[in-house]
């Protein structure tokens, strides 16, 4: 078994978290799944690599390397819906984003085997953030979160029409300073040829929500970047890199943006 997760220790107040982008499944689960399935079509593709650059910058980058089939490691333990009344898959998914089951049969993972992956991925991934964080915040005063996401540009299951390019959340303001997220949202505006938006249909996940608490000197933000901008949105979903040589500088300048800041 691999480990859960992958962690560099950095050197600035920044913590890049990439919970989505793992593709690693055991296989007593995956023999359960639907072809489709076994494709992980709801995978935040190269995400990873598209920040392969953040930990020369100074930052901790924290990777998960099982997929999001296996447990949704931006989502709540209890499983609560943080979008009430919208469509959304939950802890332990049973549905792609297209709405078709994961297991074959539909027969779906029991409590015991919830129980099981909560403790053998779950906790692992939020225990390694939470310790990082413990460990930035007094060298530095505080700590910024970036919870870095990809998605397809159309799901129309979750939203009408096409994403934006950047559509950043940062929980309603709750989850970091304003000046922060308004920093970091006028480099997204500034980036040519590409749309952005704050608090979009996204507003932040798990993550971004449970760990972003300005007044225990943590600010985060999360940021669901389009596919449609690095990648061919179609299996076996290579990455392009012109495309991904072109958004990358705009995905770096907003990183700067939060190395460069610091709490009024």
């Amino acid at each position: 078994m691999i480990s859960s997760y992958n962690l560099h220790t950095g050197t600035a107040p920044l913590l890049v978290s990439i919970p989505h982008a793992g593709t690693a499944v055991p296989k007593e689960i995956s023999d359960r799944f639907t072809d489709e399935a076994r494709l992980l079509p709801d995978t935040d593709w190269h995400v990873d690599r598209l920040y392969d650059f953040a930990a020369d910058m100074g930052a901790s980058v924290l990777v998960a390397n099982y997929s999001r089939y296996v447990i949704d490691l931006n989502r709540p333990q209890d499983d609560e819906n943080l979008y009430p009344g919208k469509a959304t898959t939950g802890l332990i998914p049973i549905d792609t984003f297209a709405g078709d089951a994961i297991y074959q049969d539909d027969i779906d993972p029991d409590m015991a085997e919830v129980i099981g992956r909560i403790d053998g991925y779950w906790s692992p991934y939020h225990t390694a953030l939470e310790e990082e964080l413990e460990r930035i915040k007094p060298i530095h005063g505080h700590a910024v979160v970036w919870d870095g996401h990809s998605i397809a540009s159309h799901v129309p299951r979750f939203f009408d029409g096409q994403l934006p390019d950047f559509n950043l959340g940062n929980n309603m303001g709750k989850s970091c300073a304003t000046d922060l997220a308004e920093a970091v949202l006028s480099q997204a505006q500034a980036a040519t040829n590409y749309t952005a938006v704050l608090n979009g249909r996204f507003k932040g996940g798990y993550i971004t929500r449970n760990y972003g608490v300005p007044r225990d000197r943590v600010h985060a933000i999360q940021l669901e970047l389009s596919q449609i901008t690095y990648m061919q949105e179609a299996a076996p979903w290579p990455y392009l890199e012109d495309r991904a040589n072109a958004v990358r500088p705009h995905l770096r300048r907003m990183l700067d943006t939060c190395l460069n800041w610091t709490p009024e």
